[in-house]
């Protein structure tokens, strides 16, 4: 176990451990190569899932809230975190591949799981296709609309993904300086990173081949239908999030970033059963900006009844 001394944007320092107390680093082989995950804690299984450019560490500081009365698995993408880097394509259906194979292989059934960023889409796809697997869903800051245009990412955000998704300067900026990491993960929150936590984050990444998923996630995003394969599961995922029968939960910051307030007003208008909470103010690493927050209102919505 490592402690993590984490930033605060008021100059107060605070230790996180990693992994977090009660919890420890595992891995399984899976589809020729290694799914790499922490767990720890007792009662129902609750499985993390992170996002880009990040890692299960996104949710040290949620954990520790939650393993008193939740058994916790927050997995490492393929190709990120701590997990392999196999020769793949690492496009969508790959990461949902290796998620169900390491769901299958830890015999998950019925779980509830949470979702950040891709991990939301993939959270959301995993309830549609797997429903015996995934018996409830939480998710935050996920891609809940296709975009039919880069404009629609708002102010800067559509010239900046047009930017990496542009064959030559995407590559120059991902693989080659490590842009995503370096400056999109650090300033895409209102806490200030401790250098220590950069490095973690940095550490998957060291060489132009291992960045490789990282840019292959932002050429995923859905724009103006390509790609294809993804614009129809992120459409599909519209119907599991606003009406399936399993129980449901929207996590949002104020102002938000990929969901802001016209998402968060789609949901409460559109959505069936659908039970939406505020953490309090952030924009899209809300479990770097409000775990706390993020903590407790799992750990309040876990304590009801499930479906």
């Amino acid at each position: 176990m490592t402690r993590i001394v984490t930033g605060q944007s008021a100059g107060v320092t605070e230790e996180a451990a990693w992994p977090p107390p009660g919890m420890s680093f595992d891995e399984i082989t899976v589809l020729g190569s290694h799914l790499a995950f922490v767990i720890g804690g007792r009662g129902d299984t609750v499985l993390f899932l992170h996002g880009n450019p990040t890692s299960s560490f996104l949710w040290r500081r949620v954990l520790p809230g939650l393993t008193g009365s939740a058994r916790c698995v927050a997995l490492d993408l393929i190709g990120m975190g701590r997990s392999g880097k196999p020769e793949i394509g690492y496009g969508f259906a790959d990461h949902a591949a290796y998620l169900e194979a390491f769901a299958d292989r830890l015999e998950l059934r019925d779980v509830t799981v949470v979702g950040h960023d891709w991990g939301a889409v993939l959270a959301l796809d995993l309830l549609r296709r797997r429903p015996d697997v995934v018996g409830r869903i939480a998710v935050c800051e996920g891609h809940l609309h296709p975009f039919g245009r880069f404009e629609d990412m708002g102010p800067g955000g559509g010239d900046l993904f047009a930017r990496l998704r542009t064959p030559g300067v995407g590559e120059q900026l991902v693989l080659q300086e490590n842009y995503f990491v370096e400056r999109i993960l650090p300033d895409g929150m209102s806490r200030l990173l401790s250098p220590a936590e950069l490095d973690v984050y940095r550490a998957p990444f060291p060489t132009v081949r291992d960045r490789l998923p990282v840019l292959r996630w932002i050429q995923q995003i859905p724009v103006a239908g390509d790609p294809a394969d993804v614009d129809a599961v992120v459409r599909r995922n519209q119907d599991v999030l606003l009406r399936d029968p399993a129980p449901r939960l929207l996590l949002h910051g104020e102002p938000g970033s990929v969901v802001g307030p016209a998402e968060v007003d789609w949901c409460r208008r559109e959505g069936t059963g659908l039970e939406i909470v505020s953490v309090g103010a952030g924009t899209h690493f809300l479990p770097e900006e409000q775990p706390e927050a993020l903590s407790h209102a799992l750990a309040a919505w876990l304590a009801t009844g499930r479906r």
